[in-house]
């Protein structure tokens, strides 16, 4: 069997689903090699070779349709042709010493992307000073060489493919689309340099490891197009080679599957964990079947310890897209993603898909078990960074590992998701942080008591408030990931979210968030009871593919789009120190903007935490 990462996913530490597919098939004596080749096809367009190559292309473009990031490389592709091959040696850690060169902007061509640095201009002149001050070097010129992949992404996109992103390459062609015929008509077009380039590396990767079954892992819509594309060319040159396509997508968004076209590239659709394989849409006779072989999913204390075997961990791309500490770890240095338990322990929030196997079935291993995990993964990658990826990491199994942790003087340095409940008290967190936890991630969500209790959420804004300020002042960095548009939301309710988002960063207690819009989807308590939500759906769209997302009409009328770019642009700053003592309505571009209902605290440091 052979387990694949198509791209694109992350550049900087290898998506971890093949990691335990490999893992637990070996666990069971079953030969299993694995390969990452979204990587592999972003190192092989990061080349002089291929650079030349959109260099012909660009060229080839009509001067009035050419971009500023066209132009730019056009202009100076001698230098990004002699500099791409420094570039991503330094990103890759192994040439540190060229920081200097890069840090002092007299090296890279700088295209497009640079030009924002100019609003960070201090009074030296320096653009990124006031984030780096005089030791951040390293980081600088990760930032910088950053900003170099981007302009060069940007060329790609035009002058190559209108699809192509470093992590959601097609994504439109597969996020909740009904109807196949979009990814149909991509997958039969001609190849473009892109598809010509991952052509090569599949058939590479099927003569290095001559599998029989090739598992596709497709964790989002953004991976859907190129996983297609390896599909396609398996069954064009090794017919017999049987192929599965599963994931977090497949997951989500092709549980009623009925499209016949899709079995044109793979064999199977296996759904959830995809250990046993027993939950599968197949092609028998013409027609989509679900077959489901009543055996037990197997227990996450027998699925074996992921392995990273076979993926070239010292290739990764330590990318810097963000100044901020906390934000910046989703992409800066390799981690060893693992999760802590199966499943999620509360199962309750009505904008999850609490009903899936992979929320509802909740399983967690003994301490000893993970941390056996642990010490194996160390010993196989020699590094001792750990992203635990579960979607709640529960505090039982946390502080049990903790104690285990410490208990066997394990050096680690590890971060996590959880949700912000009130077991997380001030030692817990001090305990965490003496494991080695560096930060943690959770949902605020609307920041609205309300909105939260309409949720289910199970915890309040206050609540909140006490659990960041006991991470933070441990010294764990902490993320919220922040929501808008969610049913019965008003203006006055984002209003006010807005302003308690303000004084967590303002406290010190939170340093880093993300707004992103509700989406309703089928599988959720709000998708399956709108009524009790407020809301009324919106018919499906035809067709027999994706369907995961539906459309609802809210009563309340509210234009969350007008909103949300005013949150978006709030959170930003915040997350760079800016704005902080700005009135929260000045984000909003609203005619007539209500007044936060929130108190604001006269005593520094209490914030919400005097509100409970």
């Amino acid at each position: 069997m052979l387990s694949v990462i198509p791209p694109m996913t992350q550049l900087n530490t290898p998506y971890p689903s093949t990691a335990y597919l490999t893992g637990f098939l070996r666990s069971r004596d079953i030969e299993a090699q694995q390969v990452d080749l979204a990587l592999a096809l972003v190192l092989q367009l990061l080349t002089p070779e291929c650079l030349t190559k959109v260099r012909e292309l660009a060229l080839a473009l009509p001067e009035a349709h050419r971009s500023a990031s066209v132009n730019a490389f056009l202009d100076h592709f001698a230098r990004y042709r002699q500099t791409i091959a420094p570039a991503i040696a330094f990103l890759q850690g192994r040439d540190a010493t060229l920081c200097h060169r890069i840090a002092g902007r007299g090296f890279l061509p700088e295209g497009p992307r640079f030009a924002l640095l100019d609003a960070f201009e201090d009074d030296s002149g320096d653009a990124l000073g006031w984030a780096f001050g005089a030791l951040g070097q390293q980081y600088r010129a990760r930032h910088l060489a950053t900003l170099y992949l981007n302009d060069i992404a940007d060329v790609l996109r035009y002058a190559v493919d209108a699809r192509f992103e470093f992590v959601r390459y097609g994504e439109s062609l597969a996020g909740s689309q009904a109807s196949f015929d979009a990814l149909a008509d991509a997958l039969a077009a001609p190849p473009n340099l892109i598809d010509t380039l991952l052509q090569q590396l599949t058939l590479h990767a099927m003569q290095e490891h001559q599998p029989t079954l090739v598992l596709l892992s497709v964790p989002l819509p953004g991976a859907v197009y190129a996983a297609l594309r390896i599909a396609q060319t398996i069954k064009l040159h090794q017919p017999r080679v049987a192929v599965c396509l599963g994931g977090g997508y497949v997951n989500t968004e092709l549980r009623s599957l009925g499209e016949l076209r899709l079995f044109d590239f793979v064999d199977m659709v296996t759904l959830d964990a995809g250990e046993r394989l027993v939950r599968s849409f197949v092609r028998v006779d013409g027609a989509v079947k679900y077959i489901n072989w009543a055996e037990p999913d197997v227990a996450f204390d027998d699925v074996g310890t992921p392995t990273w075997d076979g993926l070239p961990l010292h290739d990764y791309l330590s990318l810097l897209d963000m100044f901020n500490p906390m934000h910046r770890l989703w992409s800066d240095g390799r981690w060893n993603k693992l999760t802590v338990a199966h499943g999620c322990y509360w199962k309750k929030c009505s904008f999850c898909d609490v009903s899936l196997d992979y929320i509802s079935r909740y399983d967690a291993a003994t301490a000893t078990t993970l941390v056996d995990r642990i010490e194996r993964i160390i010993a196989e990658t020699g590094q001792t960074g750990f992203h635990f990826v579960d979607e709640a990491a529960p505090p039982k199994a946390l502080k049990a590992m903790a104690e285990e942790i410490l208990r066997r003087q394990l050096q680690l340095t590890w971060w996590g998701n959880i949700r912000f409940e009130k077991t997380f008290t001030p030692d817990l967190c001090e305990l965490l942080a003496e494991s080695g936890c560096i930060a943690m991630s959770g949902g605020l969500e609307v920041a609205s008591d309300r909105l939260l209790t309409l949720m289910q959420k199970g915890v309040t804004v206050a609540q909140v408030a006490r659990v960041t300020q006991g991470f933070a002042r441990a010294g764990v960095l902490v993320h919220a990931y922040l929501m808008y548009g969610f049913p019965t939301q008003t203006v006055q309710d984002t209003v006010d979210a807005l302003e308690y988002v303000r004084q967590l960063f303002e406290n010190g207690c939170i340093h880093s968030g993300f707004f992103h819009r509700f989406a309703c989807t089928v599988h959720s308590p709000v998708g399956m009871n709108p009524s009790a939500y407020g809301v009324t759906l919106l018919p499906l769209s035809p067709g027999g593919f994706a369907q995961n997302d539906v459309g609802f009409v809210d009563p309340t009328g509210t234009d969350h789009n007008l909103l949300g770019r005013g949150l978006k642009k709030a959170i930003y700053n915040y997350m760079h120190g800016v704005g902080l003592e700005e009135d929260v309505r000045s984000w909003f571009d609203l005619p007539k903007c209500p007044k936060p209902q929130v108190k604001k605290r006269d005593r520094p440091g209490l914030g919400l935490i005097a509100s409970d």
